[in-house]
């Protein structure tokens, strides 16, 4: 794709162990981030990862299949484990999580270009001691790229309740994008309704933040218009990567309006209701896709663009 903005996704990849009731388990390569690189990659994007890998076998299988798609992956060469996941599912196909994951990102080589734009989020957003070090680099690459962020709260990772909701905020602050799930915004803020939560965040710095909510569709809030999009109809394999799949659909859609770089983030700030409404129309489509079936594997482009045909217009 020759006019596509180079994109810099910086944070974790995961072995994610799926136990299902009476099935073997299986093992799919997964990471939030990693998950969304991957997306961006099917979907024709110039996407480089910057994570950490471990030199054993599940290090191995997330290597190719990152690169299988087309994704560059830059990493620290510190040799740590590759982190693991036990992903175990329920008769309905939703996800919980139990992990064995250290973040200790240290220097890195970056890419020759600067990047057009940088996403992060989740463990490498959340997690001491690569926290720090991926904070310094989004506040340092920001001068030339916008920048989107995913909380992916994991509350058996989230330590200190007050602490994380320090560092997300933090995080939302340097974000130009910003993508929460309902169950997000209830983690972090317990007292407060999910909506009113995102209502204030993008008064806090965000051009936009995305609220999903699953089968109820999406909500992308701008400073005085809110737009929804409601999720198609789909038969559910598992929810693994749905959200990783909505924020690769989102940048994709960013990408082809424009809305990405150093030039986009003006555009962004006077975002019009009716190009947010196409963007979340292909956020949710890309869930879609993926819920559909089994583990974190989003749509391509031929894929993305069926998919769109069930999407309706946006509210």
């Amino acid at each position: 794709m020759p006019d596509s903005p180079a994109l810099l996704v910086i944070g974790e990849c995961v072995a994610d162990i799926v136990r299902t009731p009476g099935a073997p388990d299986r093992t799919h390569p997964g990471g939030s981030p990693a998950n969304v690189a991957y997306g961006l990659a099917r979907l024709g994007r110039d996407t480089t990862l910057l994570t950490q890998l471990g030199p054993d076998s599940d290090g191995r299988l997330i290597r190719d299949h990152l690169v299988s798609a087309g994704v560059r992956v830059l990493t620290d060469g510190s040799g740590a484990p590759t982190p693991a996941a036990t992903v175990e599912l329920d008769d309905e196909g939703r996800a919980a999580y139990t992990f064995a994951i250290t973040w200790t990102l240290g220097d890195v080589d970056r890419p020759g270009e600067p990047p057009q734009h940088v996403h992060t989020g989740s463990v490498a957003t959340g997690l001491e001691p690569g926290a720090g070090t991926v904070l310094d680099l989004v506040e340092d690459l920001r001068t030339t790229a916008t920048v989107s962020y995913d909380p992916n709260v994991r509350p058996a990772l989230m330590g200190d309740h007050a602490d994380a909701v320090r560092r997300a905020e933090h995080f939302v602050g340097v974000s130009d994008v910003v993508k929460a799930s309902d169950e997000d915004l209830r983690r972090l803020y317990p007292e407060e309704t999910p909506e009113s939560a995102a209502a204030r965040w993008v008064r806090s710095g965000p051009a936009v933040v995305l609220l999903t909510m699953g089968a109820d569709g999406a909500l992308a809030f701008l400073r005085d218009t809110v737009v929804r999009v409601g999720a198609p109809p789909v038969r559910i394999e598992d929810t693994v990567g749905a959200g990783d799949a909505f924020m690769s659909g989102t940048l994709h859609a960013l990408a082809s309006h424009g809305l990405l770089g150093a030039r986009g983030r003006a555009r962004l700030r006077s975002l019009d209701p009716a190009v947010l409404g196409d963007v979340l129309r292909h956020a949710v489509a890309s869930a879609a896709v993926t819920v559909g079936r089994a583990g974190a594997l989003p749509p391509d482009r031929e894929e993305l663009a069926t998919a769109l045909t069930s999407v309706t217009a946006p509210e």
